[in-house]
């Protein structure tokens, strides 16, 4: 077989980048905004500057290249998915610089790439310093990212229908099938962000009414349902210390858990799309098992405070959020060693969560039962089902293969971090933290410490996991693979 060189439409891909950095110079502005209502007249100037730079920028892009072939395919959707997360956060690190919330370009990019990646691991070691524009911009940063800048896109640029929109949605958006939710790609984008939406607004407006202010009770919202864990506070919710608040968030955080698309079609009416789903039971029965078995071993252990604080942490591990309410490393090491459970395992497909996605954990299940069957039954012929539906043995290979290079990867990085000074257990939580995109800590980046503390070598390797994590290893690693350039 001959192999040439792919013939990758680079025009088409830069020119469509364009567009991008000019969606996020619009989103940029939003804190610019907030800036003139608060005076925060240095706040304004910086956020001035940056939505000038990224506007420039985009607008040279869009308008100045001009593709002769317009087409899209799967590689230039790969490649552009792939390379706008790291563009984004780019010019989405020059507010930081420009405002002083942060004072160097290693710490302005991973604070970035954990805003956009929803991570919400943070290196500012005193939020409540910053200024009301860098603090909404943070929050809006987990908002974008959550659902993904490119099925927001999608939603409001029409001719991308006609563009290889579907190569980009299957690139960045996972766990949900565009096919059922058709006519034109652009639909099922629309609906998706409108569920987002909704929730948003429907969660800042119960915060406001508890003892949140305006300004807090947003961004926290924007944080809560994207799962990306950034806060207004130093010390996460357990600043307010209020039920009422604990409460609602962690009901939230569980809604962010579940596949945006059954949302949608359970708010259409077909409620049993919803209750009726074995992986959505799946999760709400893991979170109960993983509460009741945490809670006995604190009782036991003798540091049991209140079932709330349990569930809140737990469900927080789980769904990546990263919001605490206590000090967790109180909790004893076993505790830990349960959130690292949950933070591999993660949520639903097509939620906004990080982590393995327990999808594919039920998968593997399920297919490792069929095997000692097959142990017994050599001759038998086994199929793997989820919600009645028999799952190809393609996509099988292909969870186990996923679930493997992401174990991999988790353990290549807690060497890595350890190598670099990080002791072992806390080494191996922030490499599972990045990848999964939790935001969590233990140790000396712990409830009591801060990822600030890390060398900037580790803060570069956790950042470049937390990309490879957001986008599901395969997004970014084919990139970086021979056959993605040859044909």
């Amino acid at each position: 077989m001959v192999r040439r060189r792919a013939n990758i439409n680079i025009p088409v891909v830069l020119r469509m980048m364009g567009w991008l950095l000019m969606i996020e110079a619009v989103f940029m502005a939003v804190p610019l905004i907030v800036g003139l209502v608060y005076d925060e007249m240095e706040s304004v100037e910086a956020f001035l500057i940056a939505v000038l730079v990224t506007l420039g920028s985009g607008t040279l892009m869009t308008f100045g290249i001009h593709p002769r072939n317009t087409e899209m395919h799967r590689r230039e959707g790969l490649l552009l998915t792939a390379s706008i997360w790291f563009f984004f956060s780019l010019f989405g690190m020059l507010p930081f610089l420009l405002d002083g919330a942060l004072d160097n370009v290693t710490d302005a990019f991973f604070e970035a790439v954990s805003g956009f990646t929803t991570t919400g691991a943070s290196v500012m070691t005193d939020v409540e310093s910053a200024s009301h524009s860098t603090l909404m911009w943070r929050a809006i940063m987990n908002w974008i990212g959550g659902m993904g800048i490119i099925l927001f896109t999608l939603a409001v640029i029409p001719m991308l229908n006609h563009q290889g929109g579907i190569q980009l949605f299957n690139a960045e958006v996972t766990g949900i099938t565009p096919d059922k939710l058709r006519p034109r790609i652009s639909q099922p984008a629309k609906s998706l962000w409108l569920v987002y939406a909704l929730l948003t607004v429907l969660l800042a407006v119960l915060l406001w009414l508890g003892p949140m202010e305006a300004f807090d009770a947003i961004c926290q919202s924007l944080s809560t349902v994207s799962t990306g864990g950034f806060s207004t506070r130093n010390t996460s919710i357990a600043w307010w210390d209020s039920t009422y608040v604990e409460v609602v968030i962690t009901i939230f955080m569980f809604i962010g858990g579940i596949n945006v698309a059954l949302i949608y079609t359970a708010l259409t009416g077909k409620i049993r799309a919803l209750t009726g789903n074995g992986t959505v039971r799946a999760y709400a029965g893991v979170v109960l098992v993983f509460v009741a078995i945490c809670a006995l071993y604190q009782w036991y252990n003798g540091t049991f405070e209140h079932i709330g604080d349990t569930f809140f942490t737990l469900i927080a591990a789980m769904t990546s959020t990263g919001f605490s309410v206590t000090n967790y490393d109180t909790w004893g090491p076993f505790t830990t060693m349960l959130l690292m459970v949950l933070m591999f395992c993660g949520a639903c497909a097509g939620s906004t969560t990080g982590g393995a996605k327990i999808d594919r954990m039920i998968l593997l299940v399920k297919n490792t039962f069929n095997e000692f069957y097959r142990v017994l039954h050599p001759n038998s012929i086994t199929t793997v089902r989820v919600n009645g539906k028999i799952v190809p043995g393609q996509t099988v290979m292909k969870v186990i293969a996923f679930l493997s290079i992401y174990l991999m990867i988790f353990v290549a990085g807690g060497i890595i971090l350890t190598a670099l000074g990080l002791p072992v257990l806390d080494a191996m939580f922030a490499s599972l933290t990045a990848i999964s995109n939790i935001g969590l800590g233990t140790g000396i980046t712990g409830p009591e410490g801060s990822f600030a503390v890390l060398p900037d070598a580790a803060k570069w390797i956790m950042a470049m996991m937390m990309l490879i994590g957001r986008l599901e290893l395969f997004t970014v690693l084919i990139i970086f693979s021979k056959d993605f350039w040859v044909k």
